[in-house]
């Protein structure tokens, strides 16, 4: 990540949440989804190109389990160290605030397993598989 990128440990606001996951690809929320969700983050982080949030990742969880969501990066500005600034921020603050036993787990789309591995991640199968449900549909 270049200097004409900072990186700022913030929740995003709604607009630029819901408008970052559309345009990386993410599932999509509404906005009173975002704002029903983001007050419950323990830690984000928000990249910016002059003043604009272009990217974004946040942690949630309990204070012992934590799960990473949202890693989420405009298409014109990836490949530019952005993800792993994202990350790696997010891991920094969770090592900060969280106990040592602390579990950290996530659910790496396509590609992005990579990304995540380069920061201690590790696949949890077979021993284990990653499930999910959507309420409402």
């Amino acid at each position: 990540m270049d200097e004409s990128y900072t990186r700022h440990i913030e929740v995003p606001p709604v607009e630029d949440y819901c408008r970052l996951r559309a345009v990386a690809g993410l599932t999509p929320r509404s906005a009173a989804a975002a704002a029903a969700g983001l007050p419950n983050t323990v830690v984000a982080i928000v990249v910016r190109h002059d003043g604009r949030a272009v990217g974004m990742g946040r942690a949630i969880g309990d204070g012992l389990c934590y799960q990473v969501v949202d890693v989420a990066v405009e298409p014109e500005h990836q490949g530019r160290g952005l993800g792993h600034a994202i990350v790696g921020g997010l891991m920094e603050q969770l090592r900060r605030l969280a106990p040592a036993e602390a579990y950290v787990s996530l659910i790496a789309d396509g590609p992005a397993d990579r990304l995540y591995a380069q920061h201690g991640f590790e696949p949890t199968a077979p021993a284990s598989i990653g499930m999910a449900q959507w309420l409402g549909r």
